[in-house]
C-alpha cells in the first residue's frame, strides 16, 4: 500500500484545494493529510477558519483516508509517526522541495517529494481570492444592495 501525505492551511476550502488533493490521492493507495495549526502559519495571513474546523473540514472529503494536526514544534514529528511513501506539494506551496528532501533523508524518511502540476486556473481556487471577492462585493455599494454592505 502507498501511503500519500498531503498538507496544507486549508483555511475556507476551496476548487484549488480538491484538485491538490485529487492529485495527491492519484499517487497511491491512501491519502493522509496534515493540516497547519493556527500557531504554524506564518507564510501568509493568519486562518480565518480556526485549526480544528479546518481539520473537520478535511476529514470529511472523500478522497481523505484520515486527517491530522501538524505538531506545534516540529513539523516532522507527525510525518515521522504517519510513515508516508510520497509527500506531495502543491504548485504554489512555499516549501523549497529539494531541501524537503533531504532533512527527510537526515530523519530516516524514505519518503519521495513530489511537487504536484498547477491545476486549470478557476476564479475562486485560492482563500486570497475568495475574501477578496467578498471585500469587494461587500463593501462596494452597487445599485440595489444598500442594506447588504458590510461596514469594516
Amino acid at each position: 500500500m502507498i501511503r500519500v501525505l498531503a498538507t496544507g492551511t486549508f483555511d475556507l476550502l476551496h476548487p484549488g484545494h480538491l484538485m491538490y488533493l485529487e492529485q495527491s490521492k492519484a499517487l497511491g493507495d491512501e491519502l493522509v493529510v496534515i493540516v497547519a495549526r493556527d500557531a504554524n502559519v506564518q507564510h501568509k495571513p493568519r486562518p480565518i477558519i480556526p485549526q480544528e474546523q479546518r481539520l473537520l473540514m478535511v476529514s470529511a472529503l472523500k478522497m481523505v483516508e484520515r486527517a491530522v494536526l501538524g505538531s506545534e514544534r516540529d513539523m516532522f514529528q507527525p510525518i515521522e509517526e504517519l510513515r508516508p511513501d510520497v509527500i506531495t506539494l502543491g504548485y504554489d506551496q512555499h516549501f523549497d522541495a529539494l531541501l524537503l528532501q533531504e532533512e527527510l533523508a537526515t530523519r530516516g524518511i524514505g519518503a519521495r517529494v513530489v511537487r504536484l502540476e498547477e491545476h486549470d486556473p478557476c476564479p475562486l481556487c485560492s482563500s486570497r481570492k475568495i475574501v477578496a471577492k467578498v471585500l469587494e462585493d461587500r463593501l462596494s455599494p452597487t445599485p440595489g444592495s444598500e442594506g447588504t454592505r458590510i461596514t469594516p
